[in-house]
């Protein structure tokens, strides 16, 4: 039997993914360093890669994978809104 730690849930956010991240796997962290699956649903990149861009994100993980997750964006100091925010999108 699964336990609540085991249960995979979804979250939905948004990142601001400033120009001086633009050559990091900000993004490809969360699969290989946190073990979340993430679906980019919305992208807006500058042209050539000038400004910042900002990420639609639907993650999903456990409890735990998705708060090591948010940690590590949070811990980079990227702007990070969550579904109880981006409902009215």
């Amino acid at each position: 039997m699964a336990s609540d730690n085991d249960t995979l849930t979804n979250q939905r956010i948004r990142v601001r993914i400033p120009k001086d991240y633009h050559q990091e796997p900000v993004i490809s962290r969360l699969v290989s360093d946190y073990g979340l699956t993430v679906n980019i649903t919305a992208a807006i990149l500058g042209a050539n890669a000038v400004g910042d861009g900002w990420f639609d994100l639907d993650i999903q993980g456990t409890n735990k994978q998705i708060h090591n997750g948010l940690t590590y964006l949070h811990d980079l100091e990227l702007e990070v809104w969550d579904n109880t925010k981006i409902a009215d999108w």
